[in-house]
């Protein structure tokens, strides 16, 4: 039985390592399979000169290493803003980043729903109304790039749940799919392998990772509530084929931290459970 496949993502080192020397130091632990946040200063499309992205794509070639996806965590910005300007801003980042996946080769964009204060936030209809008629254009600006949108749930949001996902790519169309978080769906106390079910082939990338039910984190994995296996039977089940990302956000700035081992003893906990064993 082939195992499921794994990438590693380029979180830990937003503020260390550009994108480009995040690949190479990933590289370095075996991964041939890359997600790529963007996010400034780390890799962000509209700072990027032609050398810089023409010297990614060269390192990738010769490596012989790819992309899974690009995330943007949309820590600054908000597609369902009530500021129209603000929308329209993060809009035409995701178009930036639409392009250099084209470039790149990576096939899809992730596209988290904004998010909500636990105060007072603008009508749900609002939000769902500016959300989706956003991803809508991205879908148009996408449109023979070979580059696809994937809504992600996000605790923080207001579409955190499997249901919501589904509910929401019907309306934005055929075109977009999903990136589902095992973490996160485990953290709202959702069964992660029953929402892999009901989402079914709308599932195109999976993130995986660990958290408690207090501070809500993406840790190495065994320290926390996320159970693997039956998420890797859902898959299976679903007849995935794609690749799931450990997205372990241990911050490399921080003295001590250890992303390298995070990522390492993560991904040996997956290879008990049906992916592929570290290179």
């Amino acid at each position: 039985m082939t195992g499921l496949t794994v990438a590693a993502s380029t979180f830990p080192f937003l503020y260390t390592h550009d994108g480009l020397d995040a690949l190479k130091h990933l590289r370095g632990l075996g991964y041939d399979a890359f997600e790529m946040m963007i996010f400034p200063p780390h890799c962000w499309p509209r700072e990027l000169s032609v050398v810089k992205r023409r010297e990614y794509l060269a390192w990738m070639t010769g490596e012989g290493v790819r992309l899974t996806s690009f995330c943007y965590p949309l820590l600054d910005n908000n597609p369902n803003g009530v500021d129209r300007l603000m929308r329209s801003y993060t809009l035409d980042r995701y178009r930036e980043a639409i392009d250099l996946a084209a470039e790149w080769g990576c096939p899809y964009v992730v596209a988290i729903p904004g998010p909500v204060s636990s105060l007072i936030n603008p009508p749900r209809d609002w939000m769902l109304n500016w959300f989706v008629e956003g991803v809508q254009e991205l879908v148009r600006h996408a449109k023979g790039t070979g580059v696809q949108i994937l809504l992600e749930n996000v605790p923080f949001t207001f579409l955190p749940t499997a249901q919501d996902m589904l509910d929401t790519a019907r309306l934005i169309g055929p075109e977009v799919g999903v990136n589902f978080d095992i973490c996160n769906s485990a953290y709202i106390k959702e069964d992660p392998a029953a929402a892999i079910r009901l989402l079914g082939d709308l599932v195109k990338n999976v993130h995986i990772s660990d958290s408690g039910y207090g501070d809500f984190k993406h840790a190495r994995l065994g320290t926390g509530i996320v159970d693997p296996g039956p998420s890797a039977a859902a898959l299976r089940d679903i007849g995935y084929t794609g690749a799931t990302v450990l997205e372990i956000i241990t911050d490399a700035m921080v003295p001590g931290a250890d992303p390298d081992g995070d990522i390492r003893a993560s991904h040996a906990i997956l290879a008990q459970h049906g992916w592929k064993a570290p290179a």
